[in-house]
Protein backbone atom coordinates (compact mmCIF):
# COMPACT_ATOMS: atom_id res chain seq x y z
CA UNK A 1 0.00 0.00 0.00
CA UNK A 2 1.74 3.57 -1.12
CA UNK A 3 0.25 6.96 0.13
CA UNK A 4 1.07 9.47 -2.98
CA UNK A 5 0.52 13.32 -2.66
CA UNK A 6 1.25 15.10 -6.13
CA UNK A 7 1.54 18.51 -6.75
CA UNK A 8 -1.12 18.86 -3.79
CA UNK A 9 -2.03 22.82 -3.53
CA UNK A 10 -4.35 25.26 -0.86
CA UNK A 11 -5.33 28.53 -1.21
CA UNK A 12 -6.98 30.88 2.10
CA UNK A 13 -8.98 33.34 0.05
CA UNK A 14 -6.22 34.64 -2.92
CA UNK A 15 -2.99 33.58 -0.72
CA UNK A 16 -1.78 30.17 -1.70
CA UNK A 17 -0.39 28.84 1.18
CA UNK A 18 0.98 25.06 0.08
CA UNK A 19 2.68 24.89 -2.66
CA UNK A 20 2.84 21.57 -5.18
CA UNK A 21 3.30 19.71 -2.25
CA UNK A 22 4.44 16.61 -3.47
CA UNK A 23 5.50 13.00 -1.53
CA UNK A 24 4.73 9.51 -0.60
CA UNK A 25 4.37 7.19 2.25
CA UNK A 26 4.14 3.21 2.60
CA UNK A 27 2.55 0.65 4.77
CA UNK A 28 3.68 0.35 8.41
CA UNK A 29 6.02 3.56 8.31
CA UNK A 30 5.59 6.69 10.05
CA UNK A 31 5.88 10.23 8.58
CA UNK A 32 6.49 13.25 10.57
CA UNK A 33 5.99 16.76 8.72
CA UNK A 34 8.45 19.45 10.32
CA UNK A 35 8.81 23.21 10.36
CA UNK A 36 8.11 26.48 11.91
CA UNK A 37 4.51 27.87 13.38
CA UNK A 38 2.67 29.44 9.61
CA UNK A 39 4.37 26.28 7.51
CA UNK A 40 1.54 24.92 6.34
CA UNK A 41 1.64 21.37 8.46
CA UNK A 42 -1.92 21.88 9.62
CA UNK A 43 -3.19 23.05 6.75
CA UNK A 44 -1.52 20.17 4.72
CA UNK A 45 -3.13 17.06 7.30
CA UNK A 46 -6.39 18.42 6.42
CA UNK A 47 -6.39 18.32 3.06
CA UNK A 48 -5.01 15.13 2.52
CA UNK A 49 -8.61 14.09 4.56
CA UNK A 50 -10.70 16.67 3.17
CA UNK A 51 -11.43 18.61 6.47
CA UNK A 52 -10.49 21.60 3.73
CA UNK A 53 -10.70 21.33 -0.02
CA UNK A 54 -7.50 21.28 -1.75
CA UNK A 55 -7.60 23.93 -5.14
CA UNK A 56 -5.41 21.34 -7.04
CA UNK A 57 -3.05 17.87 -6.71
CA UNK A 58 -3.88 14.35 -6.17
CA UNK A 59 -4.04 12.10 -3.37
CA UNK A 60 -4.30 8.93 -3.96
CA UNK A 61 -3.74 5.09 -1.96
CA UNK A 62 -3.03 2.72 -4.46
CA UNK A 63 -3.63 4.57 -7.21
CA UNK A 64 -7.57 5.33 -6.15
CA UNK A 65 -8.12 9.10 -5.46
CA UNK A 66 -9.01 9.74 -1.92
CA UNK A 67 -10.09 13.14 -3.14
CA UNK A 68 -12.74 11.77 -4.97
CA UNK A 69 -14.25 10.26 -2.52
CA UNK A 70 -17.20 11.21 -0.46
CA UNK A 71 -16.98 11.83 3.19
CA UNK A 72 -18.03 8.72 4.03
CA UNK A 73 -16.08 6.67 2.07
CA UNK A 74 -12.83 8.63 3.02
CA UNK A 75 -13.39 8.10 6.74
CA UNK A 76 -13.09 4.26 5.68
CA UNK A 77 -9.70 4.61 4.45
CA UNK A 78 -8.30 7.77 6.44
CA UNK A 79 -8.79 8.59 10.42
CA UNK A 80 -7.90 12.39 11.23
CA UNK A 81 -6.96 13.18 14.81
CA UNK A 82 -6.78 17.01 15.25
CA UNK A 83 -4.70 19.17 18.17
CA UNK A 84 -7.75 19.74 20.58
CA UNK A 85 -11.27 18.64 20.26
CA UNK A 86 -13.72 19.71 22.34
CA UNK A 87 -14.66 17.14 25.68
CA UNK A 88 -18.01 15.67 25.19
CA UNK A 89 -19.79 14.48 28.12
CA UNK A 90 -19.86 11.38 27.49
CA UNK A 91 -17.34 8.17 29.12
CA UNK A 92 -14.31 6.99 27.10
CA UNK A 93 -16.05 4.00 25.34
CA UNK A 94 -18.96 5.93 23.76
CA UNK A 95 -16.53 8.35 22.81
CA UNK A 96 -14.25 5.16 21.08
CA UNK A 97 -17.39 4.20 19.70
CA UNK A 98 -18.37 7.43 17.64
CA UNK A 99 -15.03 5.89 15.40
CA UNK A 100 -17.30 3.25 13.85
CA UNK A 101 -20.00 5.84 12.42
CA UNK A 102 -18.27 5.41 9.09
CA UNK A 103 -18.90 1.99 9.43
CA UNK A 104 -22.27 1.64 11.14
CA UNK A 105 -25.81 0.83 9.77
CA UNK A 106 -29.23 1.11 11.30
CA UNK A 107 -27.98 -0.09 14.97
CA UNK A 108 -24.59 -0.96 16.49
CA UNK A 109 -23.35 -4.69 15.77
CA UNK A 110 -21.68 -6.98 17.88
CA UNK A 111 -18.34 -7.01 15.47
CA UNK A 112 -18.93 -2.83 16.17
CA UNK A 113 -18.43 -3.23 19.81
CA UNK A 114 -16.31 -5.68 19.00
CA UNK A 115 -14.02 -2.94 16.97
CA UNK A 116 -14.03 -0.87 20.11
CA UNK A 117 -13.17 -2.86 22.24
CA UNK A 118 -10.33 -4.18 20.68
CA UNK A 119 -9.26 -0.29 20.11
CA UNK A 120 -9.58 0.47 24.05
CA UNK A 121 -7.06 -2.37 24.69
CA UNK A 122 -4.69 -1.59 22.35
CA UNK A 123 -4.25 1.64 23.71
CA UNK A 124 -4.67 0.24 27.57
CA UNK A 125 -8.15 1.84 28.23
CA UNK A 126 -9.58 -0.79 30.08
CA UNK A 127 -10.16 0.38 33.38
CA UNK A 128 -11.16 4.10 32.09
CA UNK A 129 -14.01 2.61 29.76
CA UNK A 130 -16.45 3.86 31.50
CA UNK A 131 -15.13 7.13 33.06
CA UNK A 132 -16.13 10.58 31.79
CA UNK A 133 -13.90 12.11 29.48
CA UNK A 134 -13.63 15.26 31.75
CA UNK A 135 -12.14 13.10 34.31
CA UNK A 136 -9.31 11.44 33.02
CA UNK A 137 -6.10 13.05 32.20
CA UNK A 138 -4.50 14.84 28.89
CA UNK A 139 -2.38 12.22 28.09
CA UNK A 140 -5.29 9.30 28.67
CA UNK A 141 -7.34 11.63 26.60
CA UNK A 142 -4.68 11.44 23.83
CA UNK A 143 -5.07 7.87 23.81
CA UNK A 144 -8.73 7.81 23.57
CA UNK A 145 -9.16 10.35 20.22
CA UNK A 146 -6.29 7.72 19.17
CA UNK A 147 -7.88 5.16 20.19
CA UNK A 148 -11.38 6.44 18.54
CA UNK A 149 -9.61 7.09 14.82
CA UNK A 150 -8.21 3.30 15.39
CA UNK A 151 -12.00 2.53 15.29
CA UNK A 152 -12.68 3.51 12.23
CA UNK A 153 -10.40 0.94 10.81
CA UNK A 154 -8.34 3.04 8.84
CA UNK A 155 -5.19 2.78 6.66
CA UNK A 156 -4.30 6.02 6.65
CA UNK A 157 -3.73 7.80 10.42
CA UNK A 158 -3.03 11.11 10.36
CA UNK A 159 -2.00 13.24 13.41
CA UNK A 160 -2.17 16.69 14.25
CA UNK A 161 1.04 17.03 16.83
CA UNK A 162 0.71 13.81 18.81
CA UNK A 163 2.57 15.31 21.69
CA UNK A 164 1.07 18.53 21.94
CA UNK A 165 0.77 19.73 25.74
CA UNK A 166 2.07 16.24 27.00
CA UNK A 167 4.60 15.73 29.79
CA UNK A 168 8.19 14.25 27.90
CA UNK A 169 7.37 11.07 29.57
CA UNK A 170 3.62 10.66 27.88
CA UNK A 171 5.18 12.55 24.78
CA UNK A 172 7.09 8.82 24.58
CA UNK A 173 4.80 6.95 25.57
CA UNK A 174 2.41 8.09 22.94
CA UNK A 175 4.68 8.39 20.13
CA UNK A 176 5.46 4.29 21.04
CA UNK A 177 1.89 3.34 20.92
CA UNK A 178 1.28 4.67 17.58
CA UNK A 179 4.92 3.21 16.35
CA UNK A 180 3.54 -0.12 17.67
CA UNK A 181 -0.21 0.41 16.02
CA UNK A 182 1.45 1.33 12.69
CA UNK A 183 3.54 -2.06 12.64
CA UNK A 184 0.77 -4.37 14.11
CA UNK A 185 -2.18 -3.33 12.30
CA UNK A 186 -0.33 -2.43 9.08
CA UNK A 187 -1.09 1.14 8.96
CA UNK A 188 0.88 4.64 7.62
CA UNK A 189 0.80 7.26 10.14
CA UNK A 190 1.58 11.08 9.40
CA UNK A 191 2.09 13.51 11.51
CA UNK A 192 2.84 17.22 12.51
CA UNK A 193 5.61 17.63 14.46
CA UNK A 194 7.66 20.36 16.68
CA UNK A 195 10.26 18.30 18.06
CA UNK A 196 13.06 16.71 15.87
CA UNK A 197 14.21 14.65 18.35
CA UNK A 198 11.19 12.69 18.94
CA UNK A 199 10.61 12.69 15.50
CA UNK A 200 13.70 11.41 14.63
CA UNK A 201 13.12 9.01 17.54
CA UNK A 202 9.71 7.40 16.06
CA UNK A 203 9.75 8.10 12.35
CA UNK A 204 11.26 6.80 9.45
CA UNK A 205 10.90 9.81 7.38
CA UNK A 206 10.27 13.08 7.60
CA UNK A 207 8.60 16.20 5.24
CA UNK A 208 10.51 19.51 5.98
CA UNK A 209 8.30 22.25 5.34
CA UNK A 210 8.78 26.16 5.50
CA UNK A 211 6.24 28.86 3.97
CA UNK A 212 4.19 26.39 2.30
CA UNK A 213 6.90 24.52 0.58
CA UNK A 214 8.17 21.40 0.67
CA UNK A 215 11.97 21.70 1.20
CA UNK A 216 13.21 18.57 1.74
CA UNK A 217 11.88 14.72 1.87
CA UNK A 218 13.58 11.38 2.80
CA UNK A 219 15.42 9.01 5.80
CA UNK A 220 16.89 10.20 8.15
CA UNK A 221 19.91 11.37 6.39
CA UNK A 222 18.39 14.59 5.20
CA UNK A 223 19.11 15.80 8.79
CA UNK A 224 21.66 17.80 8.66
CA UNK A 225 21.92 21.56 9.51
CA UNK A 226 21.96 22.93 6.88
CA UNK A 227 18.89 21.93 6.49
CA UNK A 228 17.89 22.74 9.73
CA UNK A 229 19.09 26.16 9.65
CA UNK A 230 16.74 26.91 6.55
CA UNK A 231 13.71 25.22 7.65
CA UNK A 232 13.81 27.13 11.38
CA UNK A 233 16.14 30.55 10.92
CA UNK A 234 18.71 28.85 14.03
CA UNK A 235 21.69 27.03 13.97
CA UNK A 236 21.92 23.37 14.97
CA UNK A 237 24.45 21.13 15.31
CA UNK A 238 23.42 17.54 14.41
CA UNK A 239 25.36 14.44 16.03
CA UNK A 240 24.82 10.95 15.74
CA UNK A 241 23.29 9.35 19.12
CA UNK A 242 22.69 5.57 19.43
CA UNK A 243 22.12 5.03 15.55
CA UNK A 244 19.93 8.13 15.60
CA UNK A 245 20.28 11.93 14.68
CA UNK A 246 20.30 14.43 17.50
CA UNK A 247 19.59 18.19 16.84
CA UNK A 248 21.59 20.59 19.26
CA UNK A 249 20.10 24.09 18.77
CA UNK A 250 23.31 26.11 19.19
CA UNK A 251 23.97 29.00 22.19
CA UNK A 252 24.25 31.74 19.51
CA UNK A 253 21.37 30.06 17.58
CA UNK A 254 18.85 32.33 20.37
CA UNK A 255 20.81 35.28 18.83
CA UNK A 256 20.81 34.94 14.98
CA UNK A 257 23.85 32.68 14.73
CA UNK A 258 24.13 31.17 11.13
CA UNK A 259 25.52 27.47 10.81
CA UNK A 260 29.33 27.61 9.95
CA UNK A 261 31.01 27.35 6.57
CA UNK A 262 29.40 24.04 5.20
CA UNK A 263 31.36 21.19 5.96
CA UNK A 264 31.39 18.63 8.38
CA UNK A 265 31.51 19.23 11.71
CA UNK A 266 32.63 16.99 14.55
CA UNK A 267 29.77 14.20 14.88
CA UNK A 268 27.52 15.41 12.61
CA UNK A 269 25.42 13.52 9.93
CA UNK A 270 26.40 14.71 6.44
CA UNK A 271 23.80 14.75 3.76
CA UNK A 272 24.48 11.91 2.07
CA UNK A 273 22.80 9.14 -0.25
CA UNK A 274 19.95 7.31 1.20
CA UNK A 275 21.19 3.84 3.14
CA UNK A 276 24.98 5.45 3.40
CA UNK A 277 24.67 6.86 6.71
CA UNK A 278 25.75 5.29 9.65
CA UNK A 279 22.42 4.60 12.03
CA UNK A 280 20.25 6.10 9.36
CA UNK A 281 16.77 4.92 9.78
CA UNK A 282 15.94 2.28 7.43
CA UNK A 283 12.25 1.85 5.89
CA UNK A 284 10.92 -0.29 8.85
CA UNK A 285 11.02 -0.11 12.25
CA UNK A 286 13.29 2.96 13.58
Amino acid sequence: MTLSVDELRFFYGNQKVLHEVSFWASERSCVSILGPNGAGKTTLLKCLCKVLEPRGGVVSLDGRSLLDLNGRELAKSVAYVPQTTPVARMNVFDAVLLGRRPHLGAAVTPYDLAVVADAIESLGLEPLAMRRLGDISGGEFQKVQIARALAQGPRILLLDEPCNNLDIANQHRAMGIVRELVERSALTAIMTMHDVNVAAQYSDRFLFMAAGNVLAYGGAEIITRELLYETYGIAFEVLEHRGRPLALPLAEAGRGGEPAETGSIPGSIPSAVPGSVPGSVPSGRP
